[in-house]
């Protein structure tokens, strides 16, 4: 059930209409919000993806021996 939330959660959090408008503030200086926001949710997928692949993936697929 958690992991369905943490992916409802990504999915809603990927709908960023708050920083359409503006580039700023720039983070680090230099860098768009829009854009920096894009890569830490890239970050936190790949996050969640690595987990749920750990903890998710059917065991039965990775079976190599002869029937």
């Amino acid at each position: 059930m958690l992991a369905l939330l943490a992916t409802v959660l990504l999915y809603a959090l990927h709908q960023d209409f708050w920083f359409w408008r503006e580039a700023r503030p720039l983070v680090f200086g230099f860098l768009p919000i829009g854009l920096f926001y894009h890569a830490a949710y890239t970050v936190a997928t790949s996050g969640l993806l690595w987990v749920l692949v750990r903890t998710h993936w059917p065991a039965h697929l990775e079976d190599v021996s002869p029937e």
